[in-house]
Formats: structure tokens, C-alpha cells, sequence
């Protein structure tokens, strides 16, 4: 099995009764301020607050009920333990999230509050730990990125894109691992080629731009990002070669410019999206992709868990 149109049309098929097709919003007011026409894919309206959903989804309802029934493991963030927790309870089983310690905590909110057990541990430790949870119990591992369900799930955002705005130019899509950016782009180049697809990852965690550059899957020194949802630090390697074939470009985004982009969403976009759903803003606020007034732009905006404690940083954002 591959990732193709044809699978993510089916991965459609399959979780179309359970997610919400979130709006795609022409936000005129942001025009002037990143100097393009501006959409926003509002994946932070998605049921569980993020485009994780998606994936998650289509690959519990792919499992057969002798395995779905031992229980699911998770290695996650946030967003993706989320969707996880979500899927199993609302399929009948146990799900247990592998978090990092320095997760926001109204994301392990999230998750208890699903009935999954939480496991705490450094980001490093987190798919390590969650593999040894599955060998112990018999519990079936739900990937976050590299798995070609979870890419085929995550590529039904790209097809509302396209349903939604057919006539765009370019879309941006946040990039960690590489599941949204790797399901989304195939299905957007599949439907419309001449639109062009570009990730933007942060400067701190440059494991696209370095692979990329490479010619393979390379793993980078990992620094902090205040976009914690983008914590990968090596591309899955089933994602990689989606990316390598339909993506126009991954650009490095520093964290100060995320964060004038989630501000300028907040203020003058009037919605409010987790620090990582806004990297794309960032990327053209610090000139890193070429964009003009009549080019029209989609940014996926990933997610919107975020708390208010997380809003405080942005009063010091000029």
C-alpha cells in the first residue's frame, strides 16, 4: 500500500460520519499585513481542536476488532494523543498517551479528561517508552506521522482545500514529522498541480529543510520551539518520499516571527490558533516565501490548543 488520491478519498469515505469539514475562511482583514490574499483552513475548529483527528481516526476504524479491543497506544504531544483518546473512547477502548513532561498542560487536561491514561517522560523517551507499553500489553501502537493510514487521513484536509478553493495559489502547511504535510500535499498536487504546496517547520527543529537538502531522512539537533505540536526531529520515512515528490519547498521560521503571526491572527484575523498553527504566518512575515498582492494563499491553521496562560507571551510580541 502507498499513499495516493485514491486512499485518502477512501480514508474520506471512512471518517466522513465522525470529523467536522472545517470552514475555509477568506480573512481580508490580513491582506495588508502579509501582503497576499489570505485563506485559512481552520483545522482548530476540527472536534478535537486540531487536524490530528483525521488520521487517528482512520487508522482506529482500519484496525479489526480482535486488535482494536486490546487497547492503543499513543506517542504524542498533544493534539495527536487527543485525537487518539477521542477515537477510542468513542469505539470502546482503552487508549494510554505518551506525553512529554514539558506538554502545555491544558493539553494533558485534554487527554485525561478522554478517560486515557496519561504516561509523562522526556520528549526523546516518547516512542521508546510507547513501544514498550505495546509489547507488554498486546496494545496496538497508533503512529503520529509515519504510518500511511494516518498520512491518507491527514490528507482529507487537502481535498476540502481544493473542494473549497479551487482557484488557489499557494498552501502552507505547518511541518514536524511529516503526516499533514505528506497527506495534504498529495492530495492537493493530485487534484490541482499548478497550485503550489510549501512547509514551514521551525528554525529550531530543521529536520525538513536538512533532509531535503540531503536527499534523505536525516535526524537534528533538537532545540527548543515555543511550537511544541512541532516536535519531531528526524522526517518519518514514509512521509519523507511524499514530501520529496509533491512539496514545493520547507522553509526554517524563527520562533519571534511565529509568534507576530499568531498575534496578528489573534488581533486582526480574529481567531485563535495553538503557536504552531501559525508558522505558516511567520514564514511569510519573515520573507521567506514569495508571495504578492494578488497571490492567493491558504494557510492551515494545525491546531487551537492552546491555553490563556500561553497568551501572555504574546503581549511582549512586538
Amino acid at each position: 500500500m502507498s499513499v495516493t488520491i485514491e486512499t485518502i478519498q477512501e480514508a474520506r469515505g471512512r471518517i466522513a460520519p465522525y470529523i467536522v469539514k472545517t470552514p475555509l475562511l477568506r480573512l481580508q482583514n490580513l491582506d495588508p499585513f502579509l501582503g497576499c490574499k489570505v485563506y485559512a483552513k481552520a483545522e482548530c475548529m476540527q472536534i478535537t481542536g486540531a487536524f490530528k483527528l483525521r488520521g487517528a481516526l482512520n487508522k482506529l476504524l482500519s484496525l479489526p476488532q480482535e486488535q482494536l479491543a486490546r487497547g492503543v497506544v499513543a506517542a504524542s504531544s498533544g493534539n495527536h494523543g487527543r485525537a487518539v483518546a477521542y477515537g477510542a473512547k468513542m469505539l470502546g477502548t482503552t487508549a494510554t498517551i505518551v506525553m512529554p513532561r514539558t506538554a502545555p498542560p491544558l493539553k494533558v487536561e485534554n487527554i485525561r479528561a478522554l478517560g486515557a491514561e496519561v504516561v509523562l517522560c522526556d520528549v526523546s523517551e516518547r516512542f521508546e517508552i510507547a513501544a514498550k507499553i505495546c509489547a507488554e500489553r498486546g496494545a496496538v501502537s497508533i503512529p503520529p506521522f509515519n504510518d500511511e493510514a494516518i498520512l491518507a487521513g491527514q490528507g482529507t484536509a487537502g481535498i476540502e482545500i481544493f473542494e473549497q478553493a479551487p482557484d488557489l495559489d499557494l498552501v502552507i502547511i505547518p511541518v514536524s514529522g511529516g503526516g499533514l504535510i505528506g497527506g495534504v500535499s498529495t492530495a492537493v498536487k493530485s487534484l490541482a498541480p499548478q497550485m503550489k504546496v510549501y512547509g514551514a517547520e521551525p528554525a529550531a527543529l530543521p529536520r525538513y529543510s536538512a533532509s531535503l537538502a540531503a536527499g534523505s531522512p536525516v535526524t537534528v539537533e533538537r532545540h527548543f520551539s515555543i511550537a511544541d505540536a512541532l516536535a519531531a526531529d528526524t522526517p518519518g520515512s514514509i512521509c519523507f518520499p511524499q514530501v520529496q515528490k509533491y512539496v514545493d519547498g520547507v522553509v526554517a521560521v524563527e520562533d519571534d516571527y511565529l509568534l507576530k503571526g499568531m498575534k496578528l491572527l489573534l488581533t486582526e484575523g480574529k481567531v485563535l490558533a495553538e503557536p504552531a498553527a501559525c508558522i505558516g504566518l511567520g514564514a511569510v512575515l519573515q520573507g521567506l516565501i514569495t508571495v504578492t498582492p494578488e497571490t492567493k494563499v491558504c494557510f492551515l491553521l494545525s491546531g487551537g490548543s492552546v491555553g490563556l496562560d500561553q497568551l501572555d507571551i504574546l503581549k511582549k510580541t512586538v
